[in-house]
């Protein structure tokens, strides 16, 4: 079993910036394919980024330029850089893992593993 913790999240000014971490722990937790997803109120979970254990990224295009993935696989941690906030940005970050290789990331089904969430609120 692996276990995801996030951590990070907080108040930011539109415009602003901040870094979410999601730290993983447990049983082949060092080999992951690690994404992040968020989920605003009254709105369905949707992808926001992923990263392959090699490091190659994909984005949805709605923080294309704005936001990062990243990882360290020394510390099994996961990151995501978020500049640029915009009050749109709103919303409740989960982090999710699969040992699997996956070609839809997209899709919250292509994940064994999710965090508790962290909550993202950009003030206008």
């Amino acid at each position: 079993q692996v276990q995801l913790v996030e951590s990070g999240g907080g108040l930011v000014q539109a415009g602003g910036s901040l870094r979410l971490s999601c730290a993983a722990s447990g049983r082949t937790s060092s080999n992951l394919n690690m994404g992040w997803f968020r989920q605003a109120p009254g709105k369905e979970r949707e992808f926001v980024a992923y990263i392959t254990w090699s490091s190659a990224t994909y984005y949805a295009d709605s923080v294309k330029g704005r936001f990062t993935i990243s990882r360290d696989n020394a510390k099994n941690t996961g990151y995501l850089q978020m500049n640029s906030l915009k009050p749109e940005d709103t919303a409740v970050y989960y982090c999710a893992a699969t040992n699997s290789v996956t070609y839809i990331y997209h899709f919250e089904r292509a994940y064994n593993y999710w965090g508790q969430g962290t909550q993202v609120t950009v003030s206008s």
